[in-house]
């Protein structure tokens, strides 16, 4: 549907990529991957229409609808949520207006006879079925559909847009784009203003959907549940890997090795042919040989191997004071905004050292728990923290309280301490802010900028409990991935509020979810949580959040020697039941997916014997023996896996 040949797209001197060529495909599913800067907006903006390339052309077929979103826009408020949604079918409702034209002429005719009214009956019936066939029947019933599923309520509908902030209107726009249902949609950063059960909803939309996709996310596990193609920009240069992102990132390290063998090996090669040269130069009976060597020479195409980011950065939490077994201890905790209630009844105890999220729909309540726990508004109930807590805080609002007339590297250098200080640049750089960048007053800095720097700044300062609100807005993957090493490696106490399913997996071990005015605890990670809403449990078998009014009397009052009461033994061994379920799960996924592989491998193999050169070949035959012993035995483990898996549900 659209053919990309030989772009090149430069900013000044400086040139985003080059003689870049691609297609892209009815039902693709394109995932536009690189770091920061790297060119991946600028790119969307060009296919879209919108930013002219400096060579090369982008031919699209003719009738191929295109629809774009960008990171940012300009959003009308001056209708309601429904009347501004009802803009996608603009064309149909010309179509249907014409149509109730045609009908009321109709009605006011008495020429029932002649050709003239016979005409007009044809228009009708055509104008008609063609709002029928274009879905006009059902459309509001889609608007409705979607929206809901981008997380409108049915009460939001009649309200005037100016009312919702700029992430709920940009939910808007994109609903109006997945509601025209173009050929190909264009996604920048889709999922920045969604929660869960959104994202979940989109992901489900775009596959279903007949059309190709392109999209730029730092959501790892929505790219990967979305896309089958990635697209990546790096070093002046894009390439075309053909599979999800997860085995891009696997294929582009093997096919970095492989160049840098190669690269090895044409190196020895040069090496010894310069040695030869220089060797017999000046011996006459070898004037031909070195003429043949200075010939082969010049026609050797230099191998390029990809450049990466080889040094790997960790950040570590300063060493800090160890607070009380209890960091924080919630009693029948309740919030109320006039009539409206937020949340009631919350119970919950966080022991020293737990790393918990936060989760559930945008305005349930999850910020406002967080202000609570700050002191930063009134609530009713009880709720203490700890001995010793020392809290460090990151919502969007701390980028705003950084002094503006500090450069990027005095804001840090200010809170650095011991070893760390040798390593401000190559911190600032892994968040974005290398080079002159680091030398930029923040007064000047964007508000995403801001915001990771503040994230850097918490990085640094000796707390022992963490509340991080959104902590992976405007990060790209990698620096997403040192984020999470430093939590994972904080020995404190975490309470994460996050969308970013791929960052919480693995780094948190129960999950509390909002919603209906309620806080539910999920033992077992954000898998298992997740585990539940795909069977539809997700609010109907979690337990109220943790600890009742006695016990966590009993944790505060025998902190210096705690004994273990059966509700925690019992908490305990939910926990383990879960860890062991998940370590069989992926034991079990592991198994089923090393079984298609090798049925592809098969595959493969009985394709080449099918030829004459194959049937030829006595290795084929061997490999295809082996191949089918190692099927045989995959498929044992793998039923041995889902045994044990039964079993421990039973």
């Amino acid at each position: 549907m659209i053919s990309v040949e030989h772009l090149s797209i430069e900013f000044g001197a400086r040139p985003l990529f080059s003689d870049a060529s691609f297609v892209i495909n009815k039902k693709d599913r394109i995932a536009l991957v690189g770091k920061n800067g790297a060119g991946k907006s600028t790119l969307l903006k060009a296919i879209a229409g919108e930013q002219v390339p400096t060579e090369g052309t982008i031919a699209i077929q003719r009738d191929v609808a295109l629809a774009y979103l960008p990171q940012v826009m300009k959003i009308a408020d001056e209708c309601t949520v429904i009347e501004e949604t009802e803009k996608a079918f603009a064309n149909l409702k010309a179509i249907r207006d014409h149509a109730e034209a045609l009908s009321r002429e109709l009605s006011e005719r008495t020429d029932y006879e002649t050709t003239d009214y016979m005409d007009l009956v044809e228009r009708y019936t055509r104008a008609d079925e063609r709002f029928r066939m274009m879905g006009g029947a059902d459309y509001h019933a889609d608007m409705e559909r979607t929206l809901q599923g981008l997380g409108f309520t049915p009460t939001d509908f009649g309200r005037p847009t100016k009312e919702f902030s700029g992430g709920w209107r940009m939910r808007i726009e994109l609903a109006k784009l997945l509601l025209q249902r173009p050929d190909v949609l264009l996604l920048d950063e889709p999922t920045n203003h969604l929660d869960i059960e959104s994202i979940r909803w989109l992901e489900t939309f775009l596959a279903r959907s007949n059309g190709a996709v392109v999209l730029v996310s730092h959501d790892r596990t929505f790219i990967n549940n979305v896309c089958n193609r990635t697209l990546e920009i790096a070093c002046g240069r894009i390439t075309d890997y053909r599979v999800k992102y997860d085995d891009y990132v696997t294929l582009r390290a093997e096919r970095r090795e492989q160049q840098l063998r190669a690269y090895e090996n044409q190196q020895k090669e040069i090496a010894d042919i310069k040695d030869f040269i220089e060797r017999f130069r000046y011996k006459p009976t070898k004037a031909t040989q070195v003429q043949s060597r200075i010939k082969q020479l010049e026609k050797i195409v230099p191998i390029e191997v990809d450049e990466v980011e080889t040094a790997q950065l960790h950040l570590k939490f300063p060493p800090c004071s160890r607070s009380g077994d209890f960091p924080l201890i919630c009693e029948d905790l309740r919030k109320d905004y006039g009539d409206h209630c937020v949340f009631k009844g919350v119970n919950l105890t966080l022991r020293r050292g737990e790393k918990v999220a936060f989760v559930g729909k945008n305005g349930e309540g999850k910020s406002t728990l967080v202000k609570c726990i700050m002191d930063e508004i009134d609530y009713t109930g009880s709720l203490k923290l700890g001995a010793g807590v020392q809290i460090g805080y990151y919502a969007q609002n701390q980028a705003q309280l950084l002094d503006g007339e500090l450069t990027v590297f005095d804001t840090i250098d200010r809170v650095a301490r011991g070893d760390i200080r040798l390593k401000i640049r190559d911190i600032l750089g892994a968040f974005m802010f290398g080079g002159e960048a680091s030398d930029k007053k923040v007064k000047v800095l964007s508000g995403g900028e801001r915001s990771r720097l503040a994230m850097i700044k918490l990085l640094l300062e000796p707390v022992n409990f963490l509340i991080l609100d959104e902590p992976t807005n405007h990060l790209d993957m990698r620096t997403k991935d040192v984020l999470k090493e430093a939590i994972a490696a904080f020995d404190g106490t975490a309470i994460i509020v996050s969308h970013d399913r791929y960052f919480l997996d693995g780094l948190v071990d129960r999950v509390y979810a909002f919603g209906g005015g309620q806080v539910r605890e999920h033992l077992g990670g954000i898998a298992d949580y997740l585990t539940l809403l795909n069977n539809g449990e997700g609010t109907v078998s979690a337990t109220t959040a943790a600890a009742t009014t006695s016990s966590s009397a009993t944790t505060a009052t025998a902190a210096t020697a705690p004994k273990v009461s059966a509700g925690r033994q019992n908490y305990e061994e939910r926990k383990e039941l879960a860890r062991q379920r998940r370590k069989i799960e992926k034991e079990v996924e592991a198994c089923e997916e090393k079984v298609t592989a090798l049925e592809q491998q098969k595959a493969d193999i009985e394709a080449q014997l099918s030829t004459p050169e194959g049937a030829a070949d006595a290795s084929l035959f061997t490999r295809h023996a082996e191949t089918v012993e190692a099927i045989r035995q995959a498929e044992e483990a793998w039923e041995q896996a889902l045994e044990a898996l039964e079993a421990l549900n039973a």
